[in-house]
Formats: C-alpha cells, sequence, structure tokens
C-alpha cells in the first residue's frame, strides 16, 4: 500500500482532508459568485470592476496580516482539533450573513448602500475565519502523520484545496446567485459535521499567556521565526508567489470580460484551468522528489512560471487584434482561434507554481520544534498576507491610473525573477543545514 493511499484511508489524516476540501471549496464558492455577480451584473466600466476585485481580494486577505500571531500562538497551544472545530462553526454563520447579501443584490434590495456592504463583510469574516484554520491545517501534519508521511500529506492537502478551488469556481460560474446563497450555508454545516471527525491533537508545549497586542505579537512572532535561514527564504518565497498569484486573480474577472470578451462562465474556467494546474503540480512535484523536502526545483519552476506568464500577455494581445463584439459563452470560447493556447499558457503557469510552492510549505513544519509549527505556519500568512495585500493595492493603483488590464500581467513574470532568486537561496540554504547536521553526526 502506497503511503498516499494509507493516508486517505486513516483517520489521523483523511477527516482533516475533507474538512479543507469543504472549507475550501467554500470560500471560494461564496466569493466567486459574488465577485460574477458584481463584475457581470452590478458594475459596467473595466476600472471599477478592477478595483472591485482587488478590493475584495484584500479585505479577504487583511484578517490573516492582523491576527495570524494570534491564531499561531492558539494554535500551539490549545488542542487543534478543537479549534478547528469552533472555527467551523462560526463558518455557518458568517455564511448566513452572505447568503443573505447575495440574495438581496440578487432581487435588487438596497444592492449599493446594504448588500454589497453585506457582502464585504462576510467575505471579510471568511478571511478571518481562514486565518484561524490556515496554521492549523499544515501544523497539524507532523502531529498526527510520521515524517516519512508529512511531505506527501502536505502535497495532498495542498492538491485537495485546488481541487475544491476548483469545483467552487466552476458551481460559482454556472449556479444561479440565489442556489449559491444556499450552496455556501449548506457546505458550512456538513464542513462542521466532518470536522467532529478529527483526532484530538492536544498542545505539544506547555501553555503561554496569548498576547493580545496583535502589533507587538505579530514582530514577535515574524522575527522568532524568521532566525533560521530555511524558514526564512521559504517563508519569502511563498509570500511572492501568493502575490503572484493574488494579482492574477484580480485580473482574471475583467481581463476575461473586457480583454478575451467572454461571460462570467469563461472567468470561472479561467479559474478552474488555474486550479487544476497548481494541483496537478503539488502531485508532481512529491512524485519528482519522492518524500523528501527539498527546494531544489524551485528556482527553475518559478522560472518556467514566468515564462508561461509572458506567454499568456502575449496571446492576450493577439487576442485583442481580432476580438469578438459580444461575451462568449463557453462553447464558444473554446472554438475561437488561439483559445486553446490561451489556456495552456495559463495551466503551465499554475502547473509549474504548483511545483514551486508545495515544497515550502513542508520547510515550515518539518524545520522547527513540533510545539513551534503554527506559530511558523502564522508568521508565513502574516508576511504573505503583507506581500498579497501590496498586489492587490498595486494592481488597484494600477487600474486607478488607466494602466490597461492586460498590461498589468506582466508584473507577474516580473515577480517570477525575484522568487526565482529567493528560491535559489532556500536551496543554498537546505544545502549548508544538511552539510551542518552531516558534520555534527548522529
Amino acid at each position: 500500500m502506497t503511503t498516499t493511499t494509507h493516508l486517505l484511508r486513516s483517520r489521523r489524516f483523511l477527516p482533516l482532508f475533507v474538512t479543507q476540501l469543504f472549507n475550501a471549496f467554500n470560500d471560494n464558492l461564496y466569493k466567486t459568485a459574488m465577485v460574477l455577480f458584481v463584475v457581470y451584473q452590478v458594475y459596467n466600466d473595466e476600472s471599477t470592476e478592477a478595483a472591485f476585485s482587488g478590493l475584495a481580494s484584500g479585505l479577504f486577505i487583511l484578517p490573516f496580516f492582523i491576527l495570524s500571531a494570534l491564531a499561531g500562538q492558539l494554535a500551539d497551544m490549545r488542542d487543534k482539533a478543537r479549534i478547528i472545530r469552533i472555527v467551523k462553526f462560526c463558518e455557518i454563520l458568517i455564511m448566513m450573513v452572505g447568503a443573505v447579501g447575495l440574495t438581496m443584490a440578487w432581487k435588487g434590495i438596497a444592492v449599493d448602500t446594504v448588500a454589497i456592504p453585506l457582502l464585504l463583510v462576510a467575505l471579510f469574516a471568511m478571511g478571518v475565519h481562514s486565518t484561524f484554520f490556515g496554521p492549523i491545517k499544515y501544523a497539524i501534519l507532523p502531529q498526527h502523520l510520521g515524517k516519512d508521511e508529512v511531505l506527501a500529506g502536505t502535497g495532498w492537502v495542498e492538491a485537495g484545496t485546488y481541487i475544491a478551488i476548483l469545483a467552487g469556481t466552476i458551481i460559482a460560474g454556472w449556479i444561479p446567485v440565489e442556489v449559491a446563497a444556499i450552496a455556501i450555508v449548506g457546505t458550512a454545516v456538513v464542513g462542521w459535521l466532518v470536522s467532529l471527525q478529527i483526532p484530538t491533537a492536544p498542545a505539544q508545549g506547555e501553555p503561554e499567556k496569548l498576547d493580545w497586542h496583535i502589533l507587538r505579537a505579530s514582530v514577535k512572532l515574524v522575527r522568532d521565526t524568521m532566525h533560521n535561514p530555511e524558514v526564512f527564504y521559504a517563508i519569502l518565497a511563498i509570500s511572492f508567489f501568493w502575490t503572484i498569484g493574488a494579482v492574477l486573480f484580480i485580473q482574471f474577472p475583467p481581463l476575461a470580460k473586457n480583454v478575451i470578451m467572454a461571460s462570467k462562465e469563461v472567468a470561472s474556467l479561467f479559474l478552474v484551468v488555474f486550479s487544476v494546474g497548481v494541483a496537478i503540480g503539488s502531485i508532481a512535484v512529491n512524485r519528482l522528489l519522492k518524500g523528501t523536502v527539498s527546494a531544489r526545483y524551485a528556482p527553475r519552476s518559478v522560472l518556467v512560471m514566468g515564462l508561461f506568464v509572458v506567454a499568456f500577455y502575449v496571446v492576450c494581445k493577439l487576442w485583442q487584434a481580432d476580438a469578438p463584439t459580444e461575451l462568449l459563452d463557453v462553447p464558444a470560447f473554446i472554438s475561437w482561434p488561439m483559445a486553446t493556447l490561451l489556456l495552456m499558457c495559463l495551466l503551465g503557469v499554475a502547473v509549474a507554481g504548483g511545483m514551486f510552492v508545495v515544497p515550502l510549505y513542508a520547510f515550515l513544519t518539518t524545520r522547527v520544534a513540533p510545539e513551534k509549527a503554527s506559530r511558523t505556519i502564522a508568521a508565513n500568512n502574516i508576511v504573505n498576507s503583507g506581500a498579497m495585500v501590496g498586489g492587490s493595492l498595486l494592481a488597484m493603483g494600477m487600474s486607478a491610473i488607466g494602466v490597461p488590464i492586460v498590461e498589468q500581467v506582466l508584473i507577474s513574470a516580473a515577480m517570477c525573477l525575484f522568487s526565482a532568486w529567493l528560491g535559489k537561496r532556500l536551496h543554498e540554504a537546505e544545502q549548508v543545514a544538511a552539510e551542518a547536521a552531516l558534520q555534527a553526526g548522529p
């Protein structure tokens, strides 16, 4: 029996894996349904649509920056399984608020004054929810899995996340918004029920007093985590990867509508292809590394990602030269010249990105003491979210000053160069640590 098959049949892993699937599915079902509805049904201006997409992304990310230090402390000092159950119950309440916002928007009731603010409040609250769930989903793995299972578990959590993103994004693009309002509440309930099956994961160190001073706790957490060169470069590399991802995800809906001249179902298809690609890359790199946590493929992977981003930009420019005059549905888009090439470029971006980022998460849980794993993930989330908020502001700023949405794609390609340098530094730090361990002996 392979490690993968064993994990997927084990109660040590399966309930957590399924809980994470429902979590990622619901996040993206709600977020995508909301953004696509507003972009396609409420606004009719490229810069406004891009600004709203950026605002939505920024609001979802902001809680990671503000609350990750508290979330990490809490997860390391309390039973992780119990925290998951509490967080998943809160998701039910949050999705009720989101469902009200979606229903009001669908009915056309106080759309600008009440419905959209409610949608954004629920989105921010889901960001808070994910802030507390995020450190645990990775940090609990070394507690329940063997050392030779952690990379496989991390890869499956990451791949499962993107499969769930895929499902949520597809469904959000195709179902009516009123159906989405019901589905998000139902999914939250099912996710909470599954979380009840996760085995206990008590704190592995002595309980410490929580530091409620958010800014001080955040600065201290990042400072205390970054002294390990492997963790330091892994966090920076992950942060720039998600900055690239944030910029691309902000651009997809307005780019699909205004450059590709495609329907919201096609915008959903773009997000789907991206998610499938990251899942493929997640599994592929685990096969290449054969269970060993290493960054040796990271620099090459992100450089290839940058090349595919440039190719995606070139195809978009060529598409503009012969763009349709009306919005294309999915069959019409697929039959349009260069559609397959456009999707292949996007898939290449995502596969290379998945191969780059997955091993880096394994560094965060295997290069620190078990009792500090959640705080390490939380420190990563703080730096990630700061970089992603910066990326969101950059995208919003470029839209505000009139930079065409297709030209903004090149920013992502430039970021890949810096990510490749960070990946190279991480691999060098990894080699130094391995040599030091050999010299130290058993």
